[in-house]
């Protein structure tokens, strides 16, 4: 007998609710793709992303979300997202997972 079952005999007036499937959230989308760069700052390599075009609220919430999910660290300035290293394919498939058009530029 499997926990289904003793639910149903536990309560049999229940009936399961199917809970819909998260999608991820399309809010950010933008007619032109976001620049993905990679650069050398004092010896040390950082990604920047630049071009978006939408809300700096949803630009920031996305640095956030990035550094988070990287387990790095980074910043939001002058419209721009800076993460520190060499993380261009991981973001590009993060953003690219959003719905995002990414542009890879450099190297």
């Amino acid at each position: 007998m499997d926990l289904e079952d003793q639910l149903k005999k536990l309560f049999p007036e229940h009936t399961p609710e199917e809970t819909p499937e998260d999608k991820p959230s399309n809010i950010w989308l933008q007619d032109e793709p976001i620049l993905c760069k990679y650069e050398k700052r004092k010896g040390k390599p950082i990604t920047i992303l630049e071009g978006y075009t939408g809300a700096t609220e949803d630009f920031k919430t996305l640095a956030k979300e990035l550094k988070t999910t990287l387990s790095v660290g980074g910043s939001f300035k002058d419209d721009k997202i800076i993460i520190q290293g060499d993380y261009r394919d991981k973001i590009m498939a993060l953003l690219k997972e959003k719905g995002f058009a990414v542009k890879r530029v450099g190297g």
